[in-house]
């Protein structure tokens, strides 16, 4: 029986308060913080953000919240 890593899955969320890189850098490490081997990919144009990760998404909610960037999974 092997070990299965955690399925990483696919979160879209929106987030009205990224507005530049530094919000960016933020935002990338509040998701660090619940999923250090999250992949993340910011649109600050549509101020989109799209996560592969194995956290739930009420915790990565929950952790951009305390950061100052409540985002909406879209």
């Amino acid at each position: 029986m092997s070990a299965h890593a955690p399925e990483n899955s696919n979160l879209v969320l929106d987030i009205p308060k990224l507005r530049c890189g530094g919000c960016v850098a933020s935002v990338e490490k509040a998701i660090h913080s619940v999923d250090a081997s999250a992949e993340i990919t910011a649109d600050i144009e549509s101020r989109r953000v799209e996560v592969a990760t194995s956290a739930d998404r009420k915790t990565l909610l929950t952790a951009l919240d305390a950061a100052g960037y409540p985002a909406e999974a879209v």
